[in-house]
């Protein structure tokens, strides 16, 4: 009772659908005035289904400045082990480096791969096509927000903060098990993240070591949000309008990126993009800033009305046409039946 009394007052620990649900009646406007159920779909029009869900992360590296992401090979399911490891050592890989699936949401079976053991225990397990890429050992990753109307050159970064990776820290008695239960940032993940780690639940970890529980940032795998709106300025705007204008048609979403710092950031070096979320990004600058519900709330409309004129605009001005219903019901089924795929083999698959 405790625990669903400290979950109901704190929204933020809500699941990330529920605070959409008083929201329902103004999507269904923007529906009904766009006259498509899937007008997000003209969005991002050079992503598919606008970006919004079941997009693949080579189709979006593919738009990007070639220095901007990590090195990164698409695997396809079912090669041999000799094949994966000729692909492996052409495209110049060396432990330790990350694999993620092509088509995946919310971290779902991002691993660290550090020995060819693992390798192939991740390839024989993956049934869909997924990346090799780069890992990225920046110290800092951010989450930037942005939107630029087509037909200008000159767009907005509306949200900026830092994402931390869930981590416990030793005292050099206590065992991985008992950190977990009082890391109060897991307080409704310990059972996932129990599970996730069970054949290290006794590793006891000295003083002040510290334990990633995942690489994945996101709020599903335990991440939390800082605010950076203080750092939100022209030279951040500069730099997002450049790779927005490369990629031509990336009007609306969210770039997660590794830097070393923000400053480096600002001046276009020691950063990558881990990924460009579009239609379907989840607007995460609403986290860890104090906002109160109504207030996140009134962030995630006025991010939706933008998305809604910038897909009007292309549907209208440059032809981009509104997926046909049927269509987008298909698709949007098969991208859930992938991730709840992903999400239960996720749980089942070892840490590594």
């Amino acid at each position: 009772m405790k625990n669903f009394w400290i979950k109901l007052v704190n929204w933020e620990a809500w699941h990330h659908h529920a605070k959409y649900i008083p929201l329902v009646p103004v999507w269904l406007w923007l529906c009904v005035k766009a006259r498509s159920f899937w007008f997000f779909t003209a969005s991002n029009p050079s992503l598919t289904f606008g970006g919004f869900e079941g997009e693949g992360k080579e189709e979006m590296y593919s738009q990007l400045p070639n220095s901007s992401y990590p090195n990164m090979v698409v695997i396809q399911p079912r090669i041999s082990n000799a094949d994966l490891i000729a692909i492996k050592d052409r495209n110049g890989f060396s432990y330790p480096f990350a694999v993620k699936p092509d088509i995946g949401m919310m971290g779902f079976m991002f691993r660290k791969i550090t020995s060819e053991e693992q390798l192939f225990l991740y390839h024989k397990s993956m049934p869909v096509r997924y990346l090799m890429q780069t890992m990225i050992e920046y110290p800092l990753e951010v989450s930037v927000f942005y939107y630029r109307m087509p037909g200008q050159t000159k767009g907005k970064v509306t949200g900026f903060c830092v994402k931390q990776p869930p981590v416990v820290i030793g005292d050099g008695t206590s065992d991985l098990e008992k950190l977990i239960t009082y890391h109060k940032d897991l307080e409704f993940l310990q059972a996932e993240m129990k599970e996730r780690h069970k054949e290290r639940l006794n590793l006891i970890l000295a003083k002040d070591e510290a334990f990633a529980l995942s690489f994945a940032s996101n709020r599903r795998q335990g991440g939390k949000m800082l605010s950076l709106a203080h750092e939100m300025d022209d030279r951040l705007n500069a730099r997002f309008d450049e790779i927005s204008n490369h990629a031509k048609h990336f009007y609306y979403g969210r770039f997660d990126v590794k830097c070393v710092t923000v400053e480096d950031l600002k001046a276009g070096k020691n950063f990558a993009i881990l990924e460009f979320n579009g239609a379907g990004a989840g607007i995460q600058h609403i986290y860890g800033n104090g906002l109160s519900l109504a207030e996140a709330c009134k962030t995630i409309l006025t991010h939706w009305r933008m998305m809604y004129e910038i897909s009007i605009y292309n549907n209208r001005v440059n032809n981009v046409q509104f997926w046909k219903f049927f269509n987008g019901l298909k698709f949007l089924r098969a991208a859930k039946q992938n991730l709840e795929m992903l999400k239960k083999l996720d749980a089942e698959f070892p840490a590594l």
